[in-house]
């Protein structure tokens, strides 16, 4: 979402000058006043003049952020986040072909994305979704979608400083094939994805 304003926030009995971040899942407050609070648990979401107005755990918070702002924070607190799978931009008229994993079973959270979005036939694929559990794939992968019509592969891989293979690795390998890295998302707590798009 990526929203961020320096204000007074009113949370509870105490008042402070804060800055105040609205993230994808969360509110955040830094300065003399510390909060972290899930979206999904705020509660009578309001504006009460330039105030943006939300109750969370039995604390009432009133974050002070002119009238105009309120109201983008608002329509974003309100609106849901997109899916994964609009976010991978599949879809039953926009299917992706799967390779991997080569290692244990699909992600949960990417399974649900792909469920109804894949496809078998090279192609029909409008691109090519590839789960990567190590640096010796990466050659594979490359080969493999060089014979596809779609320019598109989301690379999906572990996340993190130790992952492997890194992002590093995956972006040198693909760029050095004619690769630009365009996009990344979240899959779940252990991998993300990153889109190539061939040039």
């Amino acid at each position: 979402m990526g929203r961020e304003a320096v204000c007074t926030a009113h949370v509870g009995n105490e008042a402070a000058e804060v800055k105040a971040l609205l993230e994808s899942t969360t509110v955040v407050l830094r300065g003399d006043i510390k909060r972290r609070w899930d979206i999904a648990a705020l509660q009578q979401l309001r504006i009460d003049g330039e105030a943006l107005r939300f109750d969370v755990g039995g604390e009432a918070i009133a974050l002070q952020l002119g009238e105009k702002e309120a109201e983008r924070w608002l329509k974003k607190l309100q609106t849901p986040p997109p899916t994964l799978a609009a976010k991978l931009g599949v879809s039953a008229d926009n299917p992706a072909l799967l390779i991997g994993p080569t290692v244990g079973a699909l992600d949960p959270a990417l399974a649900e994305a792909l469920a109804g979005a894949v496809t078998g036939n090279p192609r029909d694929a409008a691109m090519l979704v590839a789960v990567l559990s190590k640096p010796a794939e990466l050659p594979r992968l490359a080969d493999f979608h060089a014979g596809m019509r779609c320019k598109t592969v989301w690379v999906v891989h572990p996340k993190g400083p130790d992952a492997s293979p890194s992002d590093t690795e995956i972006r040198l390998e693909l760029r050095s094939r004619g690769y630009v890295d365009n996009k990344t998302s979240a899959v779940s707590d252990k991998l993300t994805a990153t889109r190539y798009v061939r040039r």
